[in-house]
């Protein structure tokens, strides 16, 4: 069975699947122990490898490079890409698509936003012609062999919101995301344009979305859940707090034990893990989706 089909099966389950942003290789192990889906997060990606915002400053062999990494620690888990607009190119957007299905990820997320780009959550968005962007989508959907696609508008204008999310329903394209959605009653509004096609809601600390539990969301109707940063934005402040501490302490670093923190042990076995030869998914209790009602349409 192909990476691709595991997660459309996943998704097509019960309950809304969440997926959880990773930014480098430590992250994702850590994510790992606990979530049998990952997101290789193009915001958590441009901090993490180049220290720059997520405005586009992404070159595409650098994220093929990172997602084989991956592939190759975590054999056993879904790995949802986000290659933002393709990296502007319909062309360079096939062949990003054609290499990362070959190192096996599972699928990808292609934006409809065009250049200077910005993070979903953030002001100032600008979308392609909507033609424009379906051609590029279309030829994506083409070269993939089972690889699955999110088509995603950033359209911020309401009549367009609803029109591109219908749009997008209509093509090959296995999941649809409509990012930055503002309210509970516009989820429910896009659920219905969108029909029987599985639809996907990115959940970002202080970003413009209501904070939603997977209850919530698959109430909702919502089928699969990206957490783009919780990573990321708990180690920025472990770090602070842990660096903040060792100015206070005149350099004399902190007692380690089970309770307090992490030291050589504990971090020599979690990335033990990544080089054994099971590298089991995590336990099914760990995973998040275990009872969480799923809709009925």
């Amino acid at each position: 069975m192909t990476y691709g089909k595991k997660l459309r099966e996943q998704i097509a389950a019960p309950g809304t699947t969440p997926l959880i942003g990773v930014y480098d290789m430590y992250s994702a192990s850590i994510a790992a122990k606990h979530y049998d889906g990952m997101f290789v997060s193009g915001f958590g990606f441009a901090a993490s490898y180049y220290g720059l915002p997520d405005i586009g400053f992404i070159a595409w062999p650098d994220m093929l490079a990172f997602v084989h990494r991956l592939r190759g620690a975590f054999p056993r888990h879904h790995l949802l890409v986000d290659i933002d607009d393709g990296y502007v190119d319909p062309e360079v957007a096939c062949h990003v698509v054609e290499g990362l299905e070959r190192i096996g990820a599972s699928g990808v997320i292609l934006e409809d936003q065009k250049r200077p780009r910005r993070c979903g959550h953030a002001e100032g968005k600008q979308v392609l012609p909507l033609d424009e962007y379906l051609e590029k989508l279309e030829k994506v959907l083409a070269t993939r062999q089972d690889l699955l696609v999110v088509a995603r508008t950033d359209a911020t204008d309401e009549h367009d919101i609803l029109h591109r999310a219908e749009r997008l329903a209509a093509t090959d394209a296995d999941v649809v995301l409509v990012d930055g959605v503002r309210s509970v009653d516009w989820i429910r509004r896009i659920r219905e344009v969108v029909g029987a096609k599985p639809l996907l809601f990115n959940q970002i600390a202080g970003g413009k979305s209501p904070r939603l539990s997977l209850t919530e969301l698959s109430e909702l109707g919502v089928d699969v859940a990206i957490y783009s940063t919780p990573c990321l934005f708990a180690a920025h402040a472990a770090m602070d707090s842990a660096l903040t501490g060792l100015k206070a302490t005149d350099g004399r670093l902190p007692e380690v034990d089970a309770a307090s923190g992490v030291g050589v042990k504990a971090s020599t076995t979690l990335l033990e893990r990544n080089i054994a030869r099971d590298r089991l998914a995590p336990e099914p209790a760990l995973v998040g989706t275990e009872g969480a009602p799923h809709r009925s349409d």
